[in-house]
């Protein structure tokens, strides 16, 4: 399954069918239908439609088709009836008209102060009357918008797919780092001990104090072994390459996993910072810096994953 990116674009347009309605207000005939469809991220699914007054009634139809097929992202859909100016308008019928008329009279024997109805407004509020009995806007909507949500889909695919890439790079980096990480822990440990033993030689050599070689001995091994207790990251590396591991196998697995490597990128940082804070040297203190300049890295592009 594909690693979907919640950034993405798609358009399509078609022309309209002939209206053959009788008594229209609008003439459907040499108009087209645009399609936009649009996203950014978002923690959840955010759905909002720019559609015609003509068309306002399918957006439930619309909301479902998107919801069946899109799981996160702030998505927009754009709606317009291109290429309808004033030589596709005909006359509103003369029923229409006096219906206008007559609510006009009602409403203004309430609110005489309320403004006339302009040539607009009749001609807006008359397109009802031919949307009531004009499907050929419609019909030709929902193959439209399907159409353009497969090319939105396979957009976001292939951005999903260099995001993911991207990670896959990021995570051989880590890993690498991890690599240069194990070493340093028994070299500290090595040169401590080293440090323990010399300490007690010079420390023996400048007492009257009768301690045996032997007993110094025992004690500067003892010292290098509670230090290397404390210092020891094995535990903290192990668990950084199984989370590792884990994002590698959640993005071969794909769909919906956005929120499933959010979680796992905060346990790669919790890791990171462990190792900066057991850190014995400063080798593995720049290590610990460098993992969490790749982590951030890598949540930025997570950010952008449904």
């Amino acid at each position: 399954m594909s690693v979907y990116s919640m950034t993405g674009y798609a358009s399509g347009q078609q022309a309209a069918p002939t209206s053959t309605a009788e008594g229209s207000a609008w003439k459907i005939a040499h108009t087209r239908l645009a399609v936009e469809l649009r996203s950014v991220n978002s923690r959840f699914l955010d759905l909002a439609f720019r559609l015609p007054d003509e068309l306002r009634q399918h957006e439930p139809a619309l909301r479902t088709l998107l919801g069946k097929r899109l799981k996160r992202g702030k998505v927009e859909l754009r709606v317009a009836i291109a290429g309808r100016d004033a030589a596709s308008l005909a006359d509103p019928s003369a029923r229409m008209l006096q219906r206008l008329a007559s609510l006009q009279d009602q409403v203004r024997v309430w609110l005489p102060d309320a403004a006339a109805l302009s040539t607009a407004d009749a001609l807006r509020l008359s397109a009802t009357e031919a949307s009531d009995g004009n499907t050929a806007l419609g019909d030709s909507l929902m193959p439209l918008v399907e159409n353009v949500l497969t090319d939105f889909m396979q957009a976001r695919a292939r951005e999903g797919e260099r995001l993911a890439q991207l990670l896959r790079e990021r995570l051989t980096q880590l890993r690498q780092l991890a690599r240069d990480a194990e070493p340093i822990i028994p070299q500290a440990v090595q040169a401590q001990k080293q440090r323990f033993l010399t300490r007690w030689a010079e420390a023996l050599g400048s007492s009257d104090a009768s301690v045996s070689t032997e007993a110094a001995q025992d004690r500067a091994l003892a010292e290098a072994t509670a230090f290397a207790l404390r210092v020891d990251v094995a535990e903290e590396l192990g668990r950084l390459n199984a989370h590792l591991d884990e994002i590698e196998a959640v993005l071969a697995k794909g769909g919906e996993i956005g929120k499933r490597l959010d979680f796992l990128i905060q346990e790669l940082h919790r890791e990171a910072n462990t190792l900066g804070a057991k850190s014995p040297s400063l080798d593995l203190s720049r290590i610990s810096v460098d993992m969490k300049v790749l982590i951030e890295q890598i949540r930025e592009q997570v950010q952008n994953i449904e």
